[in-house]
């Protein structure tokens, strides 16, 4: 598994080894001692699936208290796949990183505590499939808008299916005083 650097401190792309063939593929989406080697090893508590059609937007998620790592994979399909930084003193606080996932490449991406997550589906369907190192609550689960114009993430042009609860997300600048994330460098 190659382990590839983001601009934002972190997020870590894996890229995993798929052996293909006429047959079809057999890739090793995870490994505890791989995933510990590449500074992602969890732990992990949960595993959530989810299967979105082509045009739908989901995020940007993020949770608190203490925060929610990901360790995020397509399953099936294509999606761009986005993650914002919103630790207070990070160097790429309120920067954005988008990598393309996909069932072809198997690869992963960590996103750390600290950051908010979403994706933008690219193809006619698409399953996402992500560990996570807190148990969901929804009482701890936060959102920043997925159109804030000072994030200014460069989604993809087309179809936007977006949930109401994602539709009516605040703004970083809104909700920037109140985020407890901390860089810890």
């Amino acid at each position: 598994m190659r382990r590839v650097e983001s601009g934002i401190p972190g997020l870590v792309i894996l890229e995993p080894t798929v052996h293909a063939d006429e047959r079809g593929f057999f890739v090793e989406t995870y490994r505890q001692s791989l995933a510990d080697e590449a500074g992602v090893g969890g732990p992990w508590v949960q595993e959530n699936h989810a299967r979105s059609v082509r045009g739908v937007l989901r995020g940007m998620h993020f949770s608190v208290d203490p925060g929610q790592a990901k360790l995020v994979r397509c399953a099936r399909g294509r999606v761009l796949d986005v993650a914002v930084d919103l630790r207070r003193g990070s160097p790429a606080f309120g920067r954005w990183q988008a990598v393309e996932l996909d069932d072809a490449s198997a690869r992963m991406v960590h996103v750390p505590a600290g950051l908010a997550h979403g994706y933008y589906v690219l193809s006619d369907v698409a399953d996402v499939v992500y560990k996570c190192s807190e148990y969901y609550d929804p009482a701890k689960e936060r959102a920043i808008a997925w159109d804030d114009p000072d994030v200014a993430i460069a989604w993809p042009g087309g179809e936007r299916i977006v949930s109401d609860r994602d539709r009516a997300a605040p703004r970083l600048a809104d909700v920037a005083g109140e985020l407890p994330f901390a860089y810890a460098g």
